[in-house]
């Protein structure tokens, strides 16, 4: 995928900026430009995908949920619905509109009208190329106050299908032995639930106007 085999040499650098100059351990909320790892509480399996693309269906980039606490194919950047519309440290509000774009591939976090290959609910794929898809890779934020805090679990509502992202705990052969498979559903239930877990979040700025847009 063109771009991405620069993408985590970036996240490498940032991390270890983050390292030095010295991040806060106590939890606040999840902000714009922060890139992370989501944990699905009910499975326990962190959301993940790579180069391997589904043998039915769309055909697309696979998605899936992966045990590791340690792979670098789970890390997740917190855009916003359009460009600019997300500011570089701007916390995320409950019901508002993002995009997650996996890191090492350039691809949105994705879903569309196929069913998925093993539980035949609703395919979640990861689609684009450099961060740009389509209107298919909006979700909404669902938490219980005004931000997405890190310590709390959450929900994402797919804005054009309106399915929840979810794991029910389906698991594949190979070549992605073990992996559960992620899919939309059409309600909300406790497969729904997700965590921020390890990652870089990016601080407010103290200055508006130095704020980056993504």
């Amino acid at each position: 995928m063109r771009g991405g085999c620069c993408l985590f040499p970036l996240l490498l650098l940032v991390l270890l900026r983050g390292l030095c100059h010295g991040r806060e351990s106590a939890p606040g909320a999840v902000t714009c430009g922060s890139v992370l790892k989501l944990l699905n509480t009910r499975h326990s399996v962190r959301l993940h995908s790579h180069e391997v693309k589904y043998g039915s269906g769309s055909g697309q980039q696979s998605v899936t949920g992966v045990e590791a606490s340690d792979d670098a194919n789970s890390y997740w950047r917190i855009r916003g619905k359009t460009d600019g519309s997300c500011q570089r440290g701007t916390p995320v509000k409950c019901g508002q509109a993002i995009r997650l774009t996996h890191v090492n591939t350039g691809k949105n976090l994705h879903t569309h009208h196929f069913p998925s290959p093993l539980s035949n609910n609703q395919e979640v794929s990861a689609f684009g190329d450099d961060g740009e898809g389509d209107d298919l890779d909006i979700w909404i934020v669902q938490c219980s106050g005004t931000y997405w805090e890190r310590e709390d679990a959450v929900r994402f509502k797919h804005v054009g299908t309106e399915v929840f992202l979810s794991i029910t705990g389906e698991q594949y052969g190979h070549p992605i032995r073990g992996q559960r498979e992620v899919h939309g559903m059409p309600t909300a239930n406790h497969h729904n639930y997700w965590k921020a877990m390890e990652g870089v979040f990016i601080k407010p700025s103290m200055d508006p106007a130095k704020h980056d847009e993504l």
